[in-house]
């Protein structure tokens, strides 16, 4: 974990302002959003636009291997009400078709002393980085059939991260029984307890 290679200048417990710093710097990220919630542009087209389960971008079938074009069009996401996500500009907007969530979660930090007080940051794998907590929550869907977690962490708007794997594995060593229910399993960020499973 993440967590481990972060040393806080007070020598203490590392806080949530110096695991962005270091996030930031790992990742190379800072970069200011547009204001697309703001835009309501009358235009809206189809060109081809979609997201794989893999976190891979496509247009028109063909994979967009330029990482630069994919986190600028990344910055100018937007899943609307209506529960398609757009790439949106102030005079027009695109549908993008999405497979399973827009961004991947692919790694977690933990800041703070352990338990109620921790925040947890995760970082996509466009850079962008979020807080889990009252606003951007964690949750754990299962699958019906195969009984899988499917585990995913807002990042903004209405967009989602879904966690990697390796990620999902290490918010497990994390987790703590809860308070009522010995059973039920989950992690604290920003105060809140967020439910991962279940050990029966």
């Amino acid at each position: 974990m993440a967590e481990r290679d972060l040393k806080s200048t007070s020598g203490g417990i590392v806080s949530v302002e110096e695991t962005l710093k270091a996030i930031m710097k790992d990742s190379g990220t800072g970069r200011k959003l547009p204001p697309v919630h703001l835009w309501n542009p009358d235009h809206c087209g189809d060109i081809g636009m979609e997201i794989r389960a893999d976190g891979s971008w496509w247009h028109e079938g063909t994979r967009i291997g330029r990482e630069k074009l994919v986190k600028l069009f990344a910055t100018i996401l937007r899943k609307d009400e209506d529960g398609e996500t757009y790439l949106v500009t102030p005079y027009e907007k695109v549908i993008v078709r999405v497979e399973d969530a827009p961004f991947l979660a692919i790694r977690v930090d933990r800041a703070g002393e352990a338990g109620p007080d921790q925040t947890l940051a995760f970082t996509t794998n466009l850079g962008d980085v979020t807080l889990a907590g009252p606003d951007m929550a964690l949750k754990v869907d299962i699958d019906d059939k195969t009984g899988e977690p499917a585990p995913y962490v807002m990042v903004r708007g209405r967009l989602e991260a879904k966690l990697t794997r390796a990620t999902f594995y290490e918010l497990v060593d994390m987790a703590v029984p809860s308070g009522e229910d010995e059973a039920l399993l989950g992690v604290w960020s920003q105060g809140v307890f967020f439910e991962i499973g279940r050990t029966e």
